[in-house]
């Protein structure tokens, strides 16, 4: 498995009905999509939110079966169209440590994303064990997903979570509100 989210910072006064909008059209375009077991169209909003963002984000995340899916939508016509109107993302990916989930993510209504530099000669199995207790941990404290990972290209390491509800995060830690989930179909 591989995760995968690319980003757009939005002006300050964009109005993020247009995101929203977006979401609600684009994102049952995936349902199904070969490959993905999950993607979150994500995004947080600097201002009239509950959630205050330091910026308009719009940032996809996705949780890869595997490298080639990748391929397949970063070539097809729907990323295509997001450059178009967006822009040109630089996509991040992480190798994956932990990735649990539950069986409907479709009540996911937030997510937390948190990013941590990993120092230069680090123990990767220590560090791999403390974010797969960390996932763990967020599943009990009632997250659908969790997924625990590292990029060894720019050394640092992920916790990306959905939840139903409001989550507690530490200052660091992004919040997003989740638009909507694709998923596999059902087979």
């Amino acid at each position: 498995m591989i995760a995968m989210q690319y980003s757009f910072t939005l002006p300050a006064d964009y109005d993020m009905a247009i995101i929203d909008r977006r979401i609600r059209d684009k994102g049952p375009l995936l349902d199904g999509f070969p490959r993905l077991r999950f993607k979150a169209y994500i995004s947080a909003k600097k201002q009239g939110s509950d959630l205050a963002s330091a910026e308009n984000l719009y940032a996809p995340f996705y949780l890869w079966d595997e490298p080639e899916g990748i391929d397949s939508f970063l070539s097809g016509p729907g990323f295509a169209a997001l450059t178009r109107d967006f822009g040109w993302p630089s996509v991040q990916t992480w190798q994956i440590w932990q990735a649990k989930w539950a069986a409907d993510l479709y009540a996911a209504r937030y997510a937390t994303r948190e990013i941590k530099v990993i120092p230069p000669y680090a123990n990767l199995a220590e560090l791999r064990e403390k974010a797969t207790e960390n996932a763990n941990a967020a599943l009990q404290a009632g997250a659908l997903a969790a997924v625990a990972g590292f990029d060894p290209t720019a050394w640092r390491q992920l916790l990306f979570c959905l939840w139903p509800v409001v989550p507690i995060a530490a200052e660091a830690v992004q919040i997003y509100s989740v638009g909507h989930v694709s998923q596999p179909s059902a087979e």
